[in-house]
């Protein structure tokens, strides 16, 4: 296998941390606004860019480009804040390590992450797991970039190919996550789609948006290696 950039997703297809985030949105709008969290809206497969102004929205606060920021900060900073307890209330998905692991070790696979998280919380989340050691955050796509997934796999792969100096052709590339969104945001670069049925959508919701493989999980290594060479 040569030439593969493979893109993870963060929650709910490497790590597990349901509930924390919506702690982590009631601290900074707190912190930001002065108010009480009221409306927490369906984050699965969306940006923090998107997650945030609809938050603002929610509460009659405009989502300038000042109070985003100022809620970015306050975010990483409930993150770091709990960085000791997200590995007692949260944990990896169960086989991640050892695909991360497994794909590091193959000749030619680069692996970096497109993720609604901002950095700072994607690398506390991985860190977390001691899974962080399996991938390039220089060639991730995040929450902060845009408010469409699409836009993000399209930051990754143009951060691999600076970083590396070639070109990453679409077919190349690898977008692993567990819901729709992350399976049409791979299908408009152009990308093999592969569907992890461990959050909350099942396997044949997956195959429904388009995902060119889907996965129950991750604990068939061999499975996972396959999915990466499809294509």
């Amino acid at each position: 296998m040569t030439g593969r950039l493979v893109l993870w997703d963060v929650d709910l297809t490497l790590i597990d941390a349901r509930g924390i985030g919506t702690d982590w949105y009631r601290r900074a709008l707190a912190e930001v606004t002065g108010l009480g969290l009221r409306h927490v809206p369906d984050m699965a497969g969306k940006t923090e860019l998107a997650i945030t102004g609809e938050v603002l929205a929610a509460h009659d606060v405009e989502a300038g480009a000042d109070t985003v920021d100022a809620m970015f900060t306050a975010l990483n900073t409930a993150v770091a804040a709990d960085r000791d307890g997200l590995s007692l209330r949260g944990n990896a998905m169960p086989g991640a390590a050892r695909a991360l692991a497994a794909l590091d070790e193959t000749p030619g696979v680069l692996q970096g992450l497109v993720t609604g998280n901002l950095p700072e919380v994607a690398f506390h989340k991985l860190d977390a797991f001691g899974l962080h050691r399996h991938v390039d955050f220089d060639i991730g796509g995040f929450g902060s970039d845009s408010v469409h997934r699409h836009d993000l796999i399209a930051a990754a792969v143009r951060k691999a190919g600076t970083k590396h100096g070639r070109e990453f052709a679409p077919d190349a590339v690898v977008v692993v996550g567990d819901t729709p969104r992350d399976v049409a945001g791979a299908l408009r670069h152009g990308a093999v789609a592969v569907g992890v049925a461990s959050g909350r959508n099942g396997e044949d919701e997956l195959r429904e948006a388009g995902a060119h493989v889907v996965l129950p999980d991750l604990t068939d290594t061999g499975a996972v290696l396959a999915a990466v060479r499809s294509g």
